[in-house]
């Protein structure tokens, strides 16, 4: 592989990375208080609110029943009205966090549905209020899943952004695309599946350890 090639490919790493770290950030940040909100609006909790939990899960469910590439060209208006640009990696942030909020949102719910209930119960019998019963028990006995269900968040957020190369987003997937499929070069087209590959063996590696690092049960 040419040395033009090799600076191509740290070029797209970097965007890659770029694009990633954003959505991640806006995956755990919005993603982490979505996914408590509707557990804690379930049927049985403390703040049960069948109307707020019916509404919020079926836009939850609508945004991640739509394929991503179709997601993607729906929102490059909203992408050019917030950036004024559809290109670029930080443009492509903007689907892979809209994408990627509604989904780990349901992976944090899934992990807090796992508690015992008798756990919860406990507590509330010992007076704790719901925000004490949310810091104190929730959050640190959902912790290790959350940070598994980031890992996986992560994981798909990497073959999204591959398919952003396609509008312009940069990245490995553009890379993959100008010279491995409009160019014809085979060789390009091995080595972006290769670093995809050891990419998510990485991250799952490290998911893995840190999840296991914080897990307290």
């Amino acid at each position: 592989m040419s040395l033009e090639m090799v600076n191509e490919f740290w070029i797209a790493f970097i965007e890659t990375a770029l694009m990633m770290g954003i959505s991640v950030l806006f995956a755990a940040t919005l993603g982490v208080p979505l996914g408590i909100g509707l557990f804690v609006t379930s049927e049985g909790m403390f703040w049960q609110n069948r109307i707020l939990q019916s509404i919020a899960g079926t836009i939850i469910n609508i945004i991640r029943s739509i394929p991503y590439i179709i997601l993607l060209v729906i929102l490059l208006p909203l992408t050019k009205l917030i950036l004024g640009t559809t290109t670029g990696p930080i443009a492509a942030s903007v689907s892979l966090s809209v994408a990627a909020i509604p989904f780990y949102a349901r992976l944090v719910e899934t992990s807090l549905r796992e508690i015992d209930r008798g756990v919860i119960e406990a507590a509330e019998s010992c007076g704790a209020s719901p925000w004490l019963v949310i810091r104190q028990v929730l959050f640190p006995e959902a912790l290790s899943g959350m940070v598994s269900g980031l890992t996986v968040t992560v994981i798909s957020l990497l073959s999204y952004s591959a398919m952003a190369g396609i509008v312009g987003g940069g990245g490995i997937g553009d890379v993959a695309i100008r010279f491995g499929y409009y160019r014809y070069q085979n060789e390009v087209m091995i080595a972006t599946v290769i670093i995809l590959i050891l990419l998510v063996q990485l991250i799952q590696f490290v998911g893995d350890r840190a999840a296991h690092a914080v897990d307290k049960r």
